[in-house]
């Protein structure tokens, strides 16, 4: 295994230094801030050069090197197979129990539930922020809470309209705050054991000034960022989307369209940059479409949605 340190200004270079450098298959270990950058730590099962080996003949030739043994090379599941798993990421979930290997290899986590301190929705353009945050509220409501419901996002046609019909049917106000100033003003309004939950803007967290707006908000509400990214999405690009959020003190990761998704390869990528997994957006119902995520439910849901996928004429799984 090949292990390497990447130290730049920005994870935009970092990743870009990696990639060049380790190739697609290498996994993301480790992200932090230091020194005015970011220090981004990863790994590669690569097998060394094979040996060159001379015999005494006349002519001289090469004697390729015994091939390893399998007993040393753990079995890849083949049901994984159709989730377009890196190399690495598979090699490590190869061999016991899948629900077993999920929990060593993965973090699962508890989702912030925005009391202690406040909860900032991020992730790319369309990764279903609005709605991920409209069923965090919804959730509080039915258990008896009124959460602060606060919108960073005034720039986007129709993103204010959106939330704003949700909180209207829950009964709860609105308050749009797209500056970090003015996002601990409406945070200052905050009763005592209140939830709140923060929406914002879609970040493209290699974009610098998107990805220095994102950490102001983050800092002035001193809030847990949970990292919203669709299923679906290609492993490599999951996973350098959620090492570049977790550079920016992102802890918690929520898939969503999980019920729509047969490849799940993106969201296990994303896990295993950094983020732990929570919940997972299971349905479009604002009342029941999220679900918690443990090892046992991935294990799960990812040997359905390999049966399925091999099955003809099978269709998305709820």
């Amino acid at each position: 295994m090949r292990l390497r340190l990447f130290r730049a200004p920005s994870m935009a270079e970092a990743m870009a230094r990696l990639r060049a450098e380790l190739g697609p298959d290498a996994v993301i270990l480790d992200t932090r801030r230091a020194g005015g950058g970011v220090e981004v730590t990863a790994a590669l099962d690569r097998p060394a050069e094979p040996p060159v080996t001379w015999v005494d003949d006349p002519e001289p030739r090469l004697i390729p090197p015994a091939p390893p043994e399998r007993a040393r090379q753990p079995a890849s599941r083949p049901g994984l197979a159709r989730h377009n798993l890196p190399p690495a990421l598979a090699a490590r979930l190869a061999g016991g129990a899948l629900a077993e290997r999920l929990a060593a290899t993965l973090r699962f986590a508890a989702l912030p539930d925005g009391l202690a301190r406040p909860v900032l929705l991020a992730g790319p353009p369309g990764a279903g922020k609005t709605l991920t945050c409209a069923k965090l509220a919804t959730r509080a409501v039915l258990g008896g809470g009124m959460p602060l419901v606060i919108t960073t996002d005034g720039a986007r046609a129709g993103a204010t309209e959106q939330l704003a019909a949700f909180t209207r049917l829950l009964g709860l106000p609105l308050a749009v705050a797209p500056q970090p100033v003015a996002l601990a003003k409406a945070l200052a309004r905050r009763q005592p054991g209140q939830a709140a939950l923060i929406d914002t803007a879609g970040c493209d967290p290699f974009e610098p000034d998107q990805a220095a707006l994102l950490g102001r908000l983050a800092r002035a509400a001193g809030a847990a960022i949970l990292v919203v990214l669709p299923a679906g999405l290609d492993p490599g690009e999951a996973a350098e989307l959620a090492a570049a959020f977790a550079a920016l003190g992102a802890r918690h990761l929520l898939p969503t369209r999980l019920d729509g998704a047969r490849r799940l390869g993106g969201v296990l990528a994303a896990a295993a940059a950094g983020l732990a997994l929570a919940e997972a957006g299971t349905g479009p119902g604002v009342a029941d479409g999220l679900t918690a995520i443990d090892p046992h439910w991935l294990a799960r849901r990812l040997d359905a949605a390999s049966a399925a996928a091999s099955s003809p004429g099978s269709g998305p799984i709820a």
